[in-house]
């Protein structure tokens, strides 16, 4: 199976066809992700212009996509490692993250879904990058009460998101699904009186 490295070289190899680096670069998103695979892919093809369903777009379009991607990648494998660091350290000195921060953690380990977008049609405008630094500002700071990526306090509760967990506070301006880690408790009780069904919030 081709890592990350390898189908961003196929992506910008000049003596591919394009249906097999536009391919090469959906493949790209199985490994790298911030918002889904799906509401990634329409992120990119929005921001660089990119029909979603062209089999044969504008080489540079594609490169100036897979350039933001790996940006991003590296703003989160940076994160990564710090991480990492980090908890070998806590764990030899018997020291424990709060169970909601390791259980968020595990599941976007690689940065698939880190800033999900159960809506693959709404997702943060800013460049992938800009997000996930904004994230994981939020993520080395006290909890707060608003959305870490657009700082807006409107977060409902969805109980039927599309991937684990299947329920948690859902942003109603940009569309992430808001890591809980970085709510405070008062937050999130808001956020749980608030239930979004059918992309409406309404008061329980």
């Amino acid at each position: 199976m081709a890592g990350f490295r390898s189908l961003a070289r196929q992506v910008r190899d000049p003596r591919s066809d394009l249906a097999l680096r536009r391919y090469s670069l959906r493949k790209c998103l199985e490994r790298f992700a911030p918002y889904g695979h799906r509401a990634t892919w329409d992120h990119l093809c929005a921001r660089h212009g990119i029909e979603p369903e062209d089999r044969a777009p504008d080489p540079a379009r594609l490169t100036r996509a897979l350039e933001e991607l790996e940006t991003a990648r590296a703003v989160w494998l940076h994160y990564e490692a710090g991480f990492a660091e980090r908890r070998r350290r806590e764990k030899h000195d018997g020291l424990r993250r709060p169970g909601a921060f390791d259980d968020w953690h595990r599941r976007t380990w690689g940065g698939n879904g880190v800033a999900r977008c159960d809506d693959p049609a709404v997702h943060p405008a800013a460049p992938l990058a800009e997000v996930l630094a904004r994230l994981i500002s939020a993520l080395e700071s006290e909890p707060g009460n608003g959305c870490p990526v657009c700082a807006q306090g409107r977060i409902a509760w969805r109980q039927d998101l599309d991937s684990e967990p299947w329920s948690g506070p859902v942003c109603t301006g940009c569309g992430i699904v808001v890591p809980r880690p970085v709510l405070t408790r008062a937050a999130l009780a808001k956020a749980r009186r608030n239930r979004l069904c059918g992309g409406l919030a309404s008061v329980a």
